[in-house]
Parts: structure tokens; C-alpha cells; sequence
């Protein structure tokens, strides 16, 4: 497995660049689908092809979060099976030779061991020295120090930055939504 090192840019990934050549044979190749499926097939392919190469940068500037740098990962390895699900049906609609289709199968078959093994070992591609969090004490800063929270002994109930709109549109306002967007901290 390729571990970080040195590695500056996501340009030097092999998944990266396995990625990207995949996308280049699935540009190549699709060139000779008939012109009805310039818009569907041909269209949807092309995309999925370059997503994978494009979620795999996203997550390399994401590596400070480890959830994020996974959920990109996923996105990648989202778009890698759905490449292959058009490589597929290339194959059984006469578009694509079986030599080519079982290459290019090969080729995301390869991309998605290598995006497997980073989403378990999310660690090994952070940012610095393997991160902790830090203590309780230190997350909740007073609003002087520029965090909206102290540390209290009581808890504090919030909603979560991210479903706050979501919260308001299913509430009409300010409300309980009965869902997993309440925090305690």
C-alpha cells in the first residue's frame, strides 16, 4: 500500500493516476458509441469516469477531517461502481468489445481495492502526525475567545450547524425536530 511520505500533491497518488488513466480509456473508447447515446450512456459514463479522479482530489485537500476525507473517499468509490455498472451495459448493448470492457472492469476493480484500503487507514493519509482530539476542555472556548460555548458542568443541547436549515424548514422556525440533529455537549 502507498503510504503518505512525501507525497505533496494528490497528482501523485497511484489511485489518482489509475483513476485518471481509466478515465482517459472510458474518453477513448466511448468515442465509438453510436450518437444516440451521446446524451445517456456516453454522457453519464464519461462523467462517473472522471468523478472517481475528481473525488479523490477533493479528499486529499480534506485530509485534516478524517470524516471528511473518508466521505470523499466513499463519493470516489461511489462513482468507481457506477463505472462499472455503464461499463456493463456498454458490453451488453454491443458498444464495447469484452477484451476492453473486462480491462477497463479490471482497471476500477484495482481503483476501488486502493480507495478500501485508504478509507480504513484514514490515519496514515492525515495531515502531520497521526491526530488527536483534544480535550473537552479546550473544544468549548468562551464566546471572548470566539467560540459560542463555554465549558459548563450542565449539558448544553444545540443544533448542529449542519441540519440548522433543515431544522427550520421541517419545523417552519425555531422548533424540536424529533430527529438526530439535537447534541448534548
Amino acid at each position: 500500500m502507498q503510504e503518505m511520505g512525501d507525497i505533496r500533491s494528490f497528482k501523485e497518488l497511484r489511485v489518482w493516476q489509475n483513476a485518471v488513466d481509466a478515465a482517459m480509456i472510458v474518453f477513448e473508447l466511448s468515442k465509438r458509441f453510436p450518437v444516440e447515446e451521446r446524451y445517456s450512456l456516453t454522457d453519464q459514463f464519461r462523467r462517473s469516469s472522471r468523478s472517481v479522479a475528481a473525488n479523490i482530489s477533493e479528499a486529499w485537500r480534506k485530509r485534516r477531517y478524517p470524516a471528511a476525507f473518508v466521505s470523499k473517499l466513499n463519493d470516489a468509490e461511489g462513482e468507481a461502481a457506477e463505472s462499472q455498472t455503464w461499463i456493463e451495459l456498454a458490453l451488453r448493448c454491443g458498444y464495447l468489445e469484452a477484451t476492453d470492457a473486462a480491462d477497463l472492469d479490471g482497471r476500477y476493480e484495482i481503483i476501488l481495492g486502493q480507495l478500501i484500503r485508504m478509507v480504513e487507514h484514514p490515519d496514515d493519509w492525515a495531515v502531520g502526525a497521526k491526530r488527536r482530539s483534544r480535550p473537552k476542555e479546550e473544544k468549548y472556548k468562551t464566546v471572548k475567545e470566539g467560540f459560542a460555548f463555554s465549558p459548563s458542568p450542565s449539558p448544553r443541547v444545540s443544533v448542529s450547524p449542519c441540519h440548522h436549515r433543515a431544522a427550520l424548514s421541517r419545523t417552519g422556525g425555531f422548533g424540536t425536530t424529533g430527529h438526530s440533529d439535537i447534541r448534548e455537549f
